[in-house]
């Protein structure tokens, strides 16, 4: 085959595997390459949300600022491309004038713990942020990721309201192909 390259710079003579606009998918991209893979970041509202004293609450958030691949709703990232995906989750808790205790957020897989985050320890009258990142394999059709919070204060207390685009968010983006 021969190629040539006119006084424009067009290039003739190449064919893009077949694809007439030259332009690749996901799906088209080699094995473990994540080029234009599912991401999104969403955050809560200013609805303050109430967790229960040792028990583990998957956290609301009701706003997403992208979703690349409407792959999440109600909380829940469901994507459709099977992958690695890197996760991350922050959480603010604020504790009222009683209750003293750890706090932490985790990511759930499928409904199940999978990786805890940071633990931190708050007293009556202060907050403070816990975080948790992972990498984890997403099969792309009826895995997804959650993300859950739990305090041990004795008394039930409450993720922080108002500006939660900084303070309480979640997000996926794919690292690698499957």
């Amino acid at each position: 085959m021969t190629i040539t390259i006119n006084g424009t710079g067009t290039i003739t003579g190449i064919t893009a595997g077949g694809l007439p606009d030259a332009i690749i998918t996901q799906p088209e991209l080699a094995t473990g390459v994540a080029g234009t893979g599912p991401a999104f970041s969403a955050y809560a509202d200013a609805t303050t949300q109430t967790l229960v004293t040792s028990t583990y609450t998957k956290i609301l958030f009701q706003t997403e600022e992208f979703d690349t691949n409407s792959n999440f709703a109600s909380s829940r990232f469901t994507p459709t491309v099977a992958g690695y995906y890197q996760v991350n989750a922050q959480s603010l808790f604020a504790f009222g004038v009683s209750g003293t205790g750890t706090c932490l957020v985790s990511i759930y897989k499928n409904g199940v713990l999978l990786k805890e985050g940071s633990r931190i320890y708050i007293s009556a009258n202060s907050s403070g942020a816990a975080v948790v990142s992972a990498l984890i394999y997403l099969n792309g059709s009826t895995d997804y990721a959650e993300i859950y919070a739990q305090q041990a204060s004795g008394t039930n207390q409450n993720l922080t309201g108002g500006n939660n685009q900084q303070l309480n968010y979640f997000q996926a983006s794919m690292a690698r192909g499957a």
